[in-house]
């Protein structure tokens, strides 16, 4: 059973982009035409023979249309098996047509929940029933049923059928079969995400708030954007993926101006600037190597911002991926040119900067307007996933505990805020120093707490004089501090929360820095 000839379809879409060119052609070859509703209405006022669904079932549409394909009429044309004589001996007794091509899409349920001013009611209202049905029918019988849920595909189905005198092949149908099921997939798992977030109360529901608890069962439909060169390693292969339920948003969602393909380490340090950048209300500058910040800066011009954050650890700089929190002009992007940076991420560009870094062939150069990103956070381990939500605390520096007799002064404060929303983006062990609204060391990733404060105080050299450090988490004993003192080290910020927190303020008392608890930890493993 390789070529199948449409003989009969049916007809029900909500987008009805493409159906009067698919539904002349189908006409054309013969094809009887059954649609619904506004379906059937449509291919009329465009002058196509077509035939009610209400004709064949002989049963009328019924509860404001909730009720139309849902009919034997129909699945029996759909599940009918053409080699079984019993089945067709059926149809042709109760004057039933065998369904060769179903032509169908959803209610646009994902749309009217992301609306911000819908209602529970008109979300529930626009759970499609029927038209999940029939295409899980045409899918199980897909030998000899085609089902065509996307308009993007008519094109080609049109071109094969007037290269098959109306017929469509199994390797078309096996494809699109493959496409319908996963989009009833996706379907189901966008309501199930949608009922998650309503509660129940006094016999009424409301949407619980974000981030109320995690469902029992989770599913996450996936649509891959493009394959990669390769992943982590050459030897590894890797592909893109994005969120199927929702438009594109994130890096999925970036437009890619210019430069060499993306590689899987290339968009793993690009989140990790874009979750950086975001923190920033003023003009900032973030430096990305291996996931971790090299350098960081604040001014009051993009371009300042850039100059400095690059003159932080201008050696680490190299082949970087840099993030921007502001339109990417002319004067950034002069000295971003001067420079090799692997990867930039900016919200929009100006044409001047444009056509400065467009010479620039291998700079894989992303816009991306929307920065917010508030989604859980996925990550595999073998056999499983882990699920959290992103850690979105914004804690002001100048609400923690003072904790020592000395009190940060004004330029202290500023940069312990400073350093501290760095801080929750490198690698724990992480310690970070800074000064003036610069990054001046960072130490990431290290297995005691104390060396990350000595590799910090080495990256910064002269410059750990006089400037504040930032700890992600508690000093376990006082050698951190210790270390902190002898390179000059004015103030410090961190959650607390050891046992030994006497014997660490006691070390600050000692060496007169300033401390302050935040008490919220900012891991990152």
């Amino acid at each position: 059973m390789n070529l199948i000839p449409i003989r009969c379809a049916v007809c029900s879409v909500t987008d009805k982009t493409g159906l009067a060119e698919l539904a002349e052609v189908l006409s054309g070859f013969g094809c009887r035409l059954l649609a619904s509703g506004g379906t059937s209405t449509y291919l009329a006022e465009h002058r196509i023979p077509v035939q009610s669904v209400s004709e064949v079932t002989r049963f009328p549409e019924i509860l404001d249309g909730r009720v139309k394909t849902l009919h034997p009429g129909i699945h029996a044309g759909l599940l009918a098996i053409r080699e079984k004589p019993e089945h067709l001996r059926q149809l042709q007794e109760l004057d039933l047509p065998a369904i060769d091509l179903v032509v169908i899409n959803l209610y646009p349920f994902a749309r009217v929940v992301q609306r911000p001013d819908r209602t529970i009611a008109e979300a529930i209202e626009n759970i499609d029933i029927g038209g999940p049905a029939m295409i899980r029918a045409a899918s199980k019988n897909f030998r000899y049923v085609a089902v065509l849920t996307d308009p993007a595909d008519y094109p080609d189905i049109i071109a094969e059928l007037r290269s098959n005198q109306g017929a469509l092949s199994l390797k078309t149908r096996l494809r699109l079969v493959q496409k319908a099921f996963a989009l009833t997939s996706r379907y189901d798992f966008m309501i199930q995400g949608y009922l998650d977030t309503l509660a129940a109360e006094e016999g009424t529901l409301k949407e619980a708030p974000a981030g109320a608890g995690f469902p029992e069962e989770l599913s996450m439909p996936l649509q891959r954007v493009h394959t990669l060169r390769y992943g982590e390693n050459p030897h590894q292969s890797a592909a893109l993926y994005r969120r199927a339920d929702r438009a594109p948003y994130g890096l999925p969602g970036a437009a890619i101006l210019q430069g060499k393909e993306i590689s899987y380490n290339n968009l793993l340090d690009l989140d990790a600037a874009l979750c950086l950048g975001r923190e920033f209300r003023e003009p900032a500058a973030v430096i990305i190597k291996h996931t971790n910040p090299c350098g960081v800066a604040c001014a009051l011009t993009l371009a300042d911002a850039y100059r400095r954050a690059y003159e932080a650890d201008p050696l680490s700089a190299f082949g970087s991926i840099v993030a921007l929190n502001r339109v990417l002009d002319a004067a950034t992007a002069e000295q971003i040119s001067g420079h090799f940076v692997e990867a930039l991420i900016a919200p929009d560009i100006t044409e001047e900067a444009r056509r400065i870094l467009m010479p620039k062939m291998n700079l894989r150069l992303l816009i991306l307007s929307d920065w917010n990103e508030k989604d859980w956070r996925w990550r595999g381990i073998a056999g499983g996933f882990l699920v959290q939500e992103a850690d979105l605390a914004a804690e002001e520096s100048r609400d923690a505990q003072v904790v020592t007799s000395r009190t940060p002064d004004e330029k202290e404060w500023a940069d312990l805020s400073f350093a501290w929303k760095i801080c929750k983006h490198v690698k724990s062990n992480a310690i970070v120093l800074a000064s003036g609204q610069v990054s001046a060391g960072v130490g990431a990733g290290q297995m005691s707490r104390v060396e990350s404060v000595e590799i910090a105080v080495r990256k910064a050299g002269e410059r750990s004089r006089g400037s504040v450090l930032a700890s992600d988490a508690f000093f376990p004993f006082r050698d951190g501090v210790d270390a902190a003192a002898k390179a000059g080290i004015s103030a410090i910020i961190q959650p607390g929360g050891s046992k030994r927190d006497e014997e660490v303020v006691q070390a600050a008392h000692e060496h007169n820095i300033a401390m302050v608890f935040t008490g919220v930890r900012h891991f990152r493993h």
